[in-house]
């Protein structure tokens, strides 16, 4: 079965965002632990979370994927932003715990000049100041499209802050199809080039879960713009040998594409088709 989902507003709470997921008939979601441009996170309700795991259950919901804010930079050269990003990610774990056994992925940061090696440094050494070992949540590395100073622009950077975390097993990777084509790696014509070469520095067994994305603007441009499946230079043949890929299929699959929630019915239901059991 094919594990596919969007993101999805988290205003109204988890059995809202259940609700909703099988609207669209999808069997997993993303959605954001608080406001993506940052502030404080909406309180949690035992009741809200009770309902939401009876409704999943009912739904066949598949592990879910929390996303950081944007804002979150581990690496920043302001100290505060740095703060920020330690106590963010910090609550965000322990609020994860509520729902637990699922995933929290984060984009790495941005270095802001200092250097990819000074910024691998730092978001190592925040996540080995908050990750403990009796957390259930694993937390996600994404891969990113390696615009301006951003660090994770290739599976060499995210290996280098995994080699550096001290609970490992806590650690994973989300591969962002739309980051990897951007950041050069030609998904459409070489897809088994890049998991080897992802398999090879990173490991296959760390990854956990695919932001499933088309490319505006497509190979080695390091834009990061998302285009709706099939819209895009990356486009829906390829796609479709993503999802349908040995190494891949078995993973949750969160569309980012620019759409609303008709939309996102639309991908799904058209990926559904596509999806060789």
């Amino acid at each position: 079965m094919l594990t596919i989902g969007c993101h999805l507003s988290s205003a109204k709470g988890y059995e809202a965002m259940a609700k909703e997921a099988g609207k669209l008939r999808a069997n997993t979601f993303q959605f954001f632990t608080r406001n993506p441009r940052g502030g404080k996170a909406k309180e949690i309700k035992e009741s809200d979370v009770k309902a939401y795991a009876k409704k999943a259950e009912e739904l066949e919901i598949k592990k879910i994927l929390a996303h950081a804010p944007y804002t979150l930079n581990a690496c920043s050269a302001q100290e505060s932003v740095r703060e920020f990003a330690f106590l963010t990610m910090k609550d965000d774990l322990e609020r994860m715990e509520y729902t637990p056994g699922n995933c929290y992925n984060f984009h790495p940061g941005s270095h802001v000049n200092q250097g990819a090696e000074a910024g691998i440094t730092m978001i190592s050494e925040m996540l080995n100041q908050i990750l403990v070992p009796e957390q259930s949540t694993t937390v996600l590395l994404e891969t990113m499209a390696g615009k301006g100073s951003e660090v994770g622009r290739n599976f060499e950077e995210i290996r280098e802050i995994l080699d550096r975390v001290t609970l490992t097993e806590k650690m994973g990777v989300c591969l962002d199809t739309c980051h990897v084509y951007d950041a050069g790696y030609d998904l459409v014509q070489d897809l088994d080039g890049v998991l080897t070469t992802f398999d090879n520095i990173i490991g296959l067994n760390r990854l956990k879960a695919v932001h499933l994305n088309d490319s505006m603007f497509g190979l080695g441009s390091h834009k990061d713009r998302h285009a709706k499946i099939g819209e895009g230079k990356i486009g829906l043949e390829a796609i479709v040998r993503i999802i349908n890929h040995p190494a891949l299929k078995h993973l949750p699959f969160y569309l980012e594409t620019p759409n609303d929630l008709d939309g996102y019915a639309r991908e799904i239901s058209l990926l559904k088709e596509h999806y060789k059991e």
